[in-house]
This record gives C-alpha cells, structure tokens and sequence, in this order.
C-alpha cells in the first residue's frame, strides 16, 4: 500500500513539472518578442521572404532550405535541421553558431524569452497554418 501511496505521489510531482514546464513557454509573449524579427521575417498565412526568410515550419526543417530565398553559403552548407535547441543557440548569438550567416541581429540573450518566442514560432506548420 505504501508503494502504491508514493508512486502515485511521484507521479502527481512529475505531473505538477510538465505543466510547469509547458506553462514557461508564453505564445502572446513569443508574440510580443517575435516584433524584433518582423523587420526581416514573416510567419503565418500568405508570408514571404523578405530580408530574412520565411519562418513557417520552422521546426524540423534543415537550414537553408526555403524556395526563393538567397542564402549565405555558410547557412545553406550549415548542416543544421532546426529545432528548439539548436534554434536557442541560433537566436542567443546567430554569427557565433552560423559564423558567415547573413542575419545581422545581435541575438536574443533572455532565455524565457527565447522559449517564449520559440512557443511562437512552434504553432506554425510549414504552410503557415496554426496547428
């Protein structure tokens, strides 16, 4: 009975962690932080490539790979396929983990931040559509 008594316990904990877990990632937040980027990127339904490359589908796509955007050599032969950790680095200080990369931004250092945008771009599918 014990043991029933402190799995079920270990469980509600384990519970208690993911929830917190997933409520650290803010999507209006991600939102909010995605301005920085609007200079240069779009997201959603109808975007384009502008200085920057369109960033639907995100996630699990390799770098460098999106029809009809010029990329640096250094991006496109990067290797990377994106996802959340390597977007982290990325974002944190783009010429450090791309060195050669085009993009000019200084980074985002605030690690809630960066989940939050994250959580953003996340909900997006490669057409542009909220999953």
């Amino acid at each position: 009975m014990k043991s029933i008594v402190v799995k079920g316990l270990a469980g509600v904990a384990l519970a208690g962690v993911m929830v917190s877990g997933a409520a650290a990632q803010d999507v209006e937040a991600g939102q909010k932080s995605f301005n920085k980027c609007r200079a240069c990127h779009q997201v959603g339904e109808g975007a384009k490539n502008l200085v920057g490359p369109e960033l639907n589908g995100l996630f699990g796509r390799k770098s460098g790979s999106v029809p009809g955007y010029n990329y640096s050599d250094a991006n496109k032969n990067s290797g990377i396929n994106w996802d959340e950790k390597v977007f982290a680095e990325y974002i944190a200080d783009p010429k450090a983990k791309i060195p050669g990369t085009k993009m000019v931004f200084a980074g985002i250092k605030n690690e809630k931040e960066v989940k939050d945008l994250t959580a953003f771009l996340a909900q997006y599918d490669k057409d542009g559509k909220k999953k």
